[in-house]
């Protein structure tokens, strides 16, 4: 069964117990879905009311690009999973000839940049997300200024625990130019997140 089939106590059942996965990379994932969630929320609680009249189109604007990142971020918690499976699975593969070794290193080496891929698009969803959950700040219905700032530190959860993925396995990648990328993006986004989702943050809380 897939993560996001679960009951939630199940999926909690499962996260706390000794088993390898689900681990901070689908969490993370799931932290993103939540914070698209809460944004689209707050969006759906502003449209519609002849009082936030100024603030419909970006309101419109925040869920109907909202929507595709919830999608794949919950796509993403069990891709996540599945990436970590991959790893797993190539660590138990033979290696009692060359040619085993050889198919062994190859397999890990592919589990391990799909061990790295996964956490680093859940990043650059959670980065997106920030933004729009930004761009209703001060912009949306007030009474769901709190559902907002959870929002933005869901987002900011998402797009920090995706990082610490991403660099775990960086150090496992023997292609130097892959590594490279992944570490140089992976930093820029991930400083440019936590100053926005800073900023974010403080604008909410001024305005309760």
């Amino acid at each position: 069964m897939k993560l996001i089939d679960m009951e939630v106590t199940k999926y909690l059942d499962v996260l706390k117990s000794d088993a390898p996965a689900p681990g901070g990379g689908s969490v993370s994932a799931l932290a993103g879905a939540q914070g698209v969630g809460l944004f689209m929320m707050v969006a759906d609680l502003t449209m519609g009311k002849e009082k936030y009249a100024d603030f419909q189109d970006v309101c419109k604007n925040a869920k109907e690009k909202g929507m595709p990142l919830y999608e794949e971020l919950l796509a993403g918690i069990d891709k996540d999973t599945e990436a970590f499976n991959l790893v797993a699975d190539a660590f138990k593969m033979p290696k009692d000839t060359d040619e085993q070794k050889a198919e062994r290193s190859k397999a890990i080496q592919a589990g391990t940049l799909v061990s790295t891929e996964v956490p680093f698009r859940t990043m650059q969803l959670g980065y997106e997300g920030l933004k729009l959950a930004g761009s209703i700040v001060g912009k949306s219905n007030p009474n769901a200024a709190s559902d907002l700032g959870v929002s933005i530190l869901n987002l900011t959860a998402c797009v920090n625990g995706a990082w610490l993925n991403v660099k775990i396995n960086i150090s496992s990648l023997k292609d130097e130019a892959k590594a490279k990328y992944f570490a140089e993006e992976g930093q820029k986004m991930y400083d440019e997140v936590n100053k926005l989702g800073h900023e974010l943050f403080a604008q909410v809380e001024a305005s309760l």
